[in-house]
């Protein structure tokens, strides 16, 4: 099907897109290759120019949704559309740096898109109401600033989950991490995680009561990780992490494929990015599902995960906004959200494109949409990562340095909290 569109456009033609901004301008993309997708100019039309910055790995997507754009609107304007590959996560740093010379529209995630609307680059969405209604409330929000919304929602997929051998395990087994452990322990595997990262250490604390997340100010971070009050405490779950870690059936490692295709590896915490590669590992013995539950202070609790969102924004200095959100709109709506799981597999935010019978046969899908009721936005100041990485990285090995726990946790939470400012 993605052939055939392809082979059908209209004009395609390798342009240069010189993209200038301020002097310390070590972050931009290399944009010398763009491509144009346009249509014939018949006289008395008028003439549509816009530009869209998306990722690489988007490039035969928005090649199809551009086209077919272009068709659909064929009488009421001449368009082409000029599209430049853009890493997602740099693009804030980009349009912040040069707003003019930004692209018409762009994709973003939603962690950078209050930055983004903050510094003048995004234009709340035409039509609110019908992008509420038709995507997840959750996505919404995530692109929502002071009841504002700033971005179409595209995906719902940017978080974590479990992939398990069902060779090994049931998916009885995979409900507990107990059991998980206990399996993989006694066939000599691993269940794998990494714990270096405090993208995936959150796990152990998002369903506990405590919470970490940025302060009012946007820069630094509230965190209560050391808690002593309460059914449970900070110390609860380092304890827990810690003989986590000294189970023979635990690995810390971000190598988890690795181990799946040498067959050491028998479940992992990922997300819906490794899931080719799992599936090629696995074959018929793949499985996914949603985080399993840990025992922590003699409870079983949820495993909990960061969460995020794609959007697409609009550059608020488009000389043609109007045509700039129509597009947004376009290459956000039902139809082709169900085409970018089809090209990219990636999972809609869309709510009817999500309960489609291609996408609920998608293991990994189901299991980030379930996921994520147990989930919230990543919202978290840059000071959080290197102290959540060396807590981490001492449950996982036990090095602990003589220190208490509650020790571990007063100066992890004082170092996540610390003022960005030198």
């Amino acid at each position: 099907m993605l052939k055939t569109v392809l082979q059908n456009f209209l004009f395609i033609s390798i342009s240069c897109l010189m993209l200038s901004g301020c002097a310390a301008d070590t972050n931009r993309q290399d944009t010398s290759s763009s491509e144009t997708i346009e249509q014939e100019n018949p006289s008395g039309k008028e003439d549509i120019k816009l530009s869209i910055w998306t990722g690489e790995e988007d490039k035969e997507y928005i090649a199809a949704v551009t086209q077919n754009f272009i068709k659909e609107n064929q009488n009421e304007a001449n368009i082409s559309i000029e599209w430049s590959p853009m890493v997602e996560g740099e693009c804030r740093s980009n349009l912040l740096g040069n707003v003019l010379k930004g692209a018409d529209v762009y994709t973003t995630t939603d962690g950078d898109m209050q930055s983004i609307a903050a510094g003048g680059a995004a234009s709340p969405v035409a039509n609110p109401d019908e992008i509420s209604s038709r995507n997840t409330k959750a996505s919404v929000e995530s692109v929502t600033i002071y009841s504002t919304i700033y971005g179409y929602p595209i995906t719902a997929d940017n978080g974590y989950f479990l992939y398990y051998n069902k060779n090994y395990l049931t998916s009885n087994d995979v409900k507990t991490l107990d059991k998980i452990l206990e399996v993989a322990a006694k066939n000599k595997k691993k269940f794998a995680m990494d714990w270096t990262s405090g993208w995936y250490t959150y796990a152990f604390f998002g369903q506990t009561g405590m919470k970490v997340g940025l302060g009012k100010d946007g820069m630094t971070n509230l965190c209560n990780w050391n808690n002593t009050k309460g059914d449970i405490k900070g110390v609860d779950v380092a304890s827990a992490m810690l003989k986590i870690g000294k189970n023979p059936g635990f690995e810390n490692t971000d190598d988890w494929i690795k181990g799946i295709q040498r067959g050491s590896v028998i479940a992992c915490v990922s997300g819906i990015w490794d899931e080719s590669a799992i599936k090629k590992a696995l074959g018929d013995n793949y499985a996914a599902a949603k985080l399993p539950t840990y025992t922590v202070a003699g409870k079983q609790v949820q495993m909990a995960s960061f969460f995020g969102y794609k959007a697409l924004g609009v550059n608020p200095y488009s000389k043609h906004l109007e045509w700039a959100h129509k597009i947004a709109d376009y290459i956000s709506n039902e139809k082709n959200q169900e085409l970018r799981f089809e090209i990219r597999g990636q999972c809609p935010s869309n709510i009817n494109a999500a309960q489609s019978d291609e996408i609920k046969k998608s293991q990994a899908v189901s299991a980030v949409l379930e996921q994520s009721e147990y989930s919230e936005l990543q919202r978290i100041g840059g000071n959080f990562w290197d102290p959540a990485q060396e807590f981490g990285t001492m449950m996982a090995t036990g090095k602990t340095n003589g220190k208490s726990l509650q020790k571990i946790l007063d100066e992890t939470v004082k170092n996540i909290k610390a003022s960005t400012l030198s």
